[in-house]
């Protein structure tokens, strides 16, 4: 539900991947975009409505996702939606502070595109070292792709120091290649790698491969 930014964008992901989409949105002109940019079934109508929601065969459903930017009607689909017995209900907040009014009444997940945005954003300004970044879970991961250039990793093998209960090196690349690593793979300098890191400690594990 929610033909806006975030809901085309999610509908044309899963319609890429070869899931069957249906998108419910009451403006008209988003409803005839929809329609025309992708393959999808488009309810005109409110979310909010049982028939609308009955229409868009809301008990055949795998997840209902409520998208728009209201977390009012977001909040009220999702409580109508649960009478559906939908196996996954996922809510987007854009009020961090109503997150726990939507776990209160027992939604599955409750996302905020906007502090995601915003959270990843800070995480490439204080750690402007990493060449990628990936947040994982609800923010208490990320995977990030680092050059080495801390001499004193340059040498050992990935095993004398990877795994540990803060973070593993899960990838080493060369030549452009992604190789898994193994124990015995020895790190050098100019090397880059994929770390997956508990996010408390991601800054301590960026000095210990990028500080010189």
């Amino acid at each position: 539900m929610g033909g806006g930014r975030v809901g085309l964008n999610l509908a044309t992901f899963l319609i890429a991947d070869g899931h069957d989409v249906t998108l419910i949105e009451n403006n008209p002109n988003l409803c005839n975009t929809a329609a025309s940019e992708m393959d999808a079934l488009i309810i005109c109508g409110n979310g909010t409505d049982t028939k609308t929601l009955e229409e868009s065969n809301i008990k055949g459903a795998d997840v209902f996702v409520a998208a728009t930017g209201n977390d009012e009607v977001n909040l009220l689909a999702c409580i109508l939606v649960r009478d559906y017995d939908v196996p996954k209900v996922i809510a987007r907040v854009s009020d961090p502070k109503h997150s726990e009014a939507f776990e209160k009444v027992g939604i599955d997940s409750v996302i905020s595109p906007e502090l995601t945005a915003a959270s990843y954003l800070e995480k490439l300004i204080i750690r402007p070292k990493i060449a990628d970044l990936v947040v994982l879970g609800k923010g208490d991961a990320e995977l990030l792709d680092i050059t080495l250039e801390n001499e004193k990793v340059f040498g050992k093998q990935i095993g004398e120091i990877s795994p540990t209960d803060d973070y593993i090196i899960v990838a080493v690349y060369k030549n452009g290649d992604i190789t898994i690593p193994r124990p015995d793979m020895v790190l050098q300098e100019g090397m880059k790698v994929s770390i997956l890191v508990k996010t408390k400690y991601a800054k301590d594990i960026m000095n210990r491969f990028t500080h010189l």
